[in-house]
This record gives C-alpha cells, sequence and structure tokens, in this order.
C-alpha cells in the first residue's frame, strides 16, 4: 500500500486478500446471513455498474436517504468507486431541509428506502430539478413507472459487466486523494444545514490514524447502529474495508440489546446516550433488592480500585485480584454476557461522556476509549487509545492533528483531516477558519499530558444575569448519572439562577405527575449540586411527562439535545420556573 491510496484502492485489495474471509452480517427474515468479500465486492461492483449504465458519471451526486443496511454502504462504495459524490440525507430530515440539500448540492440520482421517504420526496420532486432518477431499495407497488428498484439496478449492472467485465475496478483505480467522496450535511441545531466538503484524503487520514491506534483483523466484529448519515458511522463502515473486520448491521436501535448476545462483537463504536443508557439500567435493576444493591456496590468500589490500578500500572498484589475474582463472577461477567460476552473495547464519540461512566464500565473490564471530532473533522480529531487513556478527556490529538487553545478557550485544529470547505457557501468557510486552523466551536484545555478536556460548546455557554459562565452539558451529565433521569436541558442565560428540564426513563414516565417521582428527582437534584458551584446550582426544576426523542426534534441523530429548538419549545414551561 503507497501514500496515495484511496479507499477505493483498499477495496480492490481487500476483495483480493481477504475474499474467503466474512466482510458483512445482517438479518433477513429472522436469521443473520453472512456475505463474504467476494459476495460483497461483487454487489458494490453491479451496482457501481448499474448506477452508471444510468447515467452516473465522474462529479455527479447520490443523494441517499434509508436507515442502516447493506445496500446503503454497497451504494456508497459503488458511487465514490465510479468518483461520484455521495450526499447522505438523514431519515428524520423534514421535508424543507430534504430539499434544500437536495439542491445546494445538486444531486442527480436519489436513492430512497422505502414508501415513507418515498411520500416525503412526492412532496417536493417539482422542486428539485436536478435529480433525474430515482431508486427505492424496498420493493413497493408503484404506479408511475418513473422508480428504478433495487432489483433493476443490480440487473443493468450485471448486464453492463458482460460487455466490460473490468469496468468497476478501472474506474476504482483511477480515484485520487484530491477527489471530492462525499459532501455531508451537518445536521446542525440551528439554521441551514451546511454542506461539509470531504476529499479522499480526509477519509483516508481519518481511517489509516484511528485504525493504528486499535488493532483490528478479519477475526474482529463491529455490531454497527450509529447512522451512516453521521460522519462517525461512517468512518465504522469505511474501517470495515480499511482492516478487514466484519461489520454487522443491527436490526435498530431498540434491537442493540438482543443483537449483541446474537452476534457478540469484539467491539462497538458509540455515542454516550448508549452507555449512559446501559449504565442507568444496570443501576436501575440492583436498586430494586437490598441485598442485590449491597454485593454490587461491594463489587463496584473493587472495580474502581482495580481501574484505578491498571490506569496508574500499578500490580493489583493478592488480595485484590481475589476480590476482583469474585466480583467478576458475582457481578460483572453476567453484564459482559448481556454485552455480548465478546467485547475487547468500545468507541465512544459525538458528544462527552462522563468519567464516571467510563470508571464504571473499565472496573467492569470493559474500556471505552474516548474521542473527539466534528463532521468537519472526519470524525476523530482526539483520541484515547487503548494504551493511552485519561477519564474525563477526549484524548490526545490524532495523527498530524495539530491544536490551539483560542485566548476564549475555543479549540483550533488544523489537519489533513479537516473538511476543504462548506461546499456552496464561502462566508461560512471563511468564518470557520483562523490562520489556517478550523474553528471547533468547542471551550476546552489540554492537560499536562496532553490530554484535550471539553469544557461545552461555545454558543451553548450561559451567562447568568450575575455575570458568571455556567457549561450546561457538565450539569447536564452529571444529572443524566442518575438512572431516573432520562435526558435534561439546562438554562439560565441571562437569568438570576439556573434551572433544568427533566425527562424520566420509560419504566417512570406514566408516573411523572406522582410526588413519589418527584421526591425521586428532587433529591438527584440535591445530589447533583453538593459538587457544583452557588452560581451553577439547579434551583427549580420541572419534569416533562415524555422524553426527549429524534423523532419529536429535541435530539439531534446522535442523540444530543437541540437546546434552540427545546428553548423555544418548552418556553412556557421554562418560564414558569421563574
Amino acid at each position: 500500500m503507497n501514500n496515495n491510496e484511496t479507499l477505493l484502492h483498499h477495496l480492490l485489495n481487500r476483495k483480493e486478500i481477504s475474499k474467503n474471509d466474512f466482510a458483512i452480517q445482517f438479518k433477513d427474515s429472522g436469521r443473520w446471513l453472512r456475505y463474504r468479500w467476494s459476495e460483497y465486492y461483487g454487489l458494490i461492483e453491479t451496482i457501481g455498474a448499474g448506477l452508471a449504465k444510468i447515467g452516473l458519471a465522474r462529479g455527479d451526486r447520490v443523494g441517499l436517504i434509508a436507515n442502516n443496511r447493506p445496500e446503503w454502504i454497497i451504494a456508497d462504495l459503488a458511487t465514490m468507486g465510479l468518483g461520484a459524490v455521495t450526499v447522505p440525507v438523514y431519515t428524520n430530515n423534514l421535508e424543507d431541509d430534504v430539499q434544500f440539500i437536495l439542491n445546494d448540492a445538486k444531486v442527480k440520482i436519489l436513492i430512497l428506502e422505502d414508501a415513507i421517504q418515498l411520500e416525503k420526496w412526492n412532496k417536493i420532486k417539482t422542486q428539485c430539478d436536478t435529480i433525474e432518477q430515482v431508486i427505492l431499495l424496498e420493493n413497493i407497488k408503484d404506479k408511475s413507472k418513473s422508480l428504478v428498484s433495487w432489483q433493476e439496478l443490480l440487473n443493468k449492472g450485471r448486464e453492463h459487466l458482460v460487455e466490460n467485465p473490468r469496468f468497476f475496478s478501472d474506474e476504482a483505480k483511477k480515484s485520487t486523494l484530491q477527489d471530492l467522496a462525499t459532501l455531508v450535511y451537518t445536521s446542525g441545531t440551528t439554521g441551514r444545514p451546511k454542506g461539509v466538503v470531504l476529499t479522499h484524503e480526509q477519509i483516508m487520514s481519518e481511517l489509516t490514524d484511528i485504525f493504528n491506534m486499535v488493532t483490528l483483523n478479519h477475526e474482529d466484529m463491529c455490531l454497527s447502529f450509529l447512522p451512516y448519515s453521521h460522519v462517525l458511522g461512517r468512518v465504522e463502515a469505511w474501517g470495515n474495508v480499511y482492516t478487514g473486520y466484519v461489520l454487522a448491521f443491527a436490526e435498530s436501535i431498540d434491537k442493540i440489546k438482543a443483537n449483541l448476545q446474537e452476534i457478540q462483537p469484539t467491539f462497538i463504536i458509540s455515542v454516550p446516550r448508549i452507555f449512559e443508557k446501559i449504565y442507568a439500567g444496570i443501576l436501575a435493576q440492583v436498586e430494586n433488592s437490598k441485598v442485590k444493591k449491597a454485593i454490587f456496590d461491594r463489587a463496584l468500589e473493587v472495580g474502581y480500585r482495580v481501574s484505578e490500578a491498571i490506569q496508574k500500572n500499578k500490580p493489583l498484589g493478592i488480595a485484590l485480584t481475589l476480590e476482583y475474582e469474585v466480583a467478576k463472577n458475582l457481578v460483572f461477567n453476567n453484564i459482559l454476557k448481556a454485552l455480548g460476552g465478546k467485547l475487547r473495547f468500545a468507541v465512544s464519540g459525538g458528544a462527552p461522556l462522563s468519567a464516571e461512566i467510563s470508571k464504571f464500565f473499565h472496573g467492569m473490564g470493559l474500556l471505552i476509549c474516548e474521542g473527539y471530532g466534528l463532521t468537519e473533522t472526519t470524525a476523530g480529531a482526539f483520541f484515547n487509545s487503548p494504551l493511552a487513556y485519561k477519564f474525563g478527556t477526549v484524548g490526545r490529538p490524532l495523527g498530524d492533528v495539530k491544536v490551539k487553545i483560542a485566548e476564549d478557550g475555543e479549540i483550533l485544529i488544523q489537519s489533513k483531516k479537516v473538511m476543504k470547505e462548506y461546499y456552496n457557501n464561502p462566508e461560512a468557510t471563511q468564518a470557520a477558519f483562523e490562520d489556517g486552523y478550523f474553528k471547533t466551536g468547542d471551550i476546552g484545555h489540554l492537560d499536562e499530558d496532553g490530554f484535550l478536556h471539553i469544557t461545552d460548546r461555545k454558543k451553548d455557554l450561559i451567562k447568568t444575569a450575575g455575570g458568571k459562565y455556567v457549561a450546561p452539558q457538565k450539569l447536564e451529565n452529571l444529572l443524566k448519572l442518575n438512572p431516573n433521569i432520562s435526558n435534561v436541558l439546562i438554562h439560565g442565560d441571562q437569568k438570576k439562577y439556573i434551572v433544568a428540564l427533566i425527562t424520566l426513563p420509560s419504566h417512570l414516565v406514566s408516573k411523572a405527575a406522582d410526588q413519589e417521582t418527584f421526591n425521586l428527582i428532587k433529591d438527584a437534584v440535591a445530589e447533583a449540586n453538593t459538587s457544583l458551584a452557588s452560581h451553577e446550582s439547579i434551583k427549580k426544576f420541572t419534569i416533562l411527562d415524555h422524553d426527549f426523542t429524534v423523532d419529536t426534534g429535541e435530539l439531534t441523530p446522535s442523540l444530543k439535545v437541540k437546546r434552540k429548538f427545546c428553548d423555544n419549545k418548552y418556553k412556557k414551561e421554562i418560564d414558569e420556573l421563574y
């Protein structure tokens, strides 16, 4: 492999060196199916030839609106293999945003998942005049005859390859690091989405550096559930080509628990919300029994001591080793078995993970390697590796990443991983850079060991009426450690004191109005306040009778709270707290 090779060169190489190894695993009609690299590559090649047959050429744009499924990544790699550009769109984007993205990117071919996305498309199609063909992944009766089915696309590709068997591989070999690979529109919590321009150079910089830090091969398997419209999910799918591990597709977010046990992955890449939910679920289970809780608390205390010793490179000693074996047999092994039993490590990104949760899992025997980056940095720019990690931080700079901290604490990054520009948006591009460094919009600092600590988003910092700054994420993460709390929105900008909107986990939602529930939350808030300065402490709160979700708009697809949206939606509830 030389330094000028793109992901497509790695794909051509992978189908030769790994042709008999398994590439992907997915559920179909209730059964897990596995495709070898020879079969997987065959599908990518055929879809690539099919796309060319219906008019896709180098530089053209392919819009993709679908949930995670093998066809998503097959279409992505097939598109890039032709020198065309993938434009992912979140399935829950509103028509207005979908229309804006398709027009802004000048999408030529649109791939839709199902009847729901087709209905959305039918409402806006008269406003999107660059689209020439629409492909539908799921078989539904369509009277218009204007759609191409996935099967038809495969048939067209097979015909094309009969005429020219080397067509796709020849096209893929032409790819260069300077070629535009994908336009990823930020799901942004405010304003119009911005198109992040990523070339093959950004992709290869990310893959090379991240997978040099973690050793993976064809014997490894990940359970994939992050949306591929999100750049971290995409890196996970591209990593399958780069390293040869098996990419297993979760059926849905709701079925992660069952899928973990069925396929027993060796690692997972996730966002903090998933780990927070597992943590809260474990705590909720032991709360119901005094005996269980006593055993659990004792095991946890041992786990924390072991975690600390490992972090400081100290020997455990005979007594602690024996205590740890007991804790594993009584508590930890059962929890790890529920996660499949074979996890070597996990990766967390997309938002800060509480140090408490990192220590909790590490004490049980599962290291969560937390990283940090943005769509604009092709996912990870900082990373806690299995060999160098510090909980409560997002790790050290990854590979070629150079970092500066601005006077106001903003983190500035320079790297090959950083996007070329915002598409069609020179003003936003200019505003995003300072002296060649990308302005992340996040506030943080580097410690004496070079690990990055993130405080909050610059625009999210709250300035109270008393002139004190408060980082809402810190308070929200503190409260979410309590198993009786699902999501939190902290508010207090230009106000005399800080307030919180709190949502409950599913088992408590029906009791949102009960006095007993109120007391549970009151205690949780009081406990959180003990570790906060007076100007940060939460003076009042209200409990909502429903949780925040992606579908109802309060959460981004990476499960972060959309502050401005929630501030507007819950203005009445917030005002009543003042």
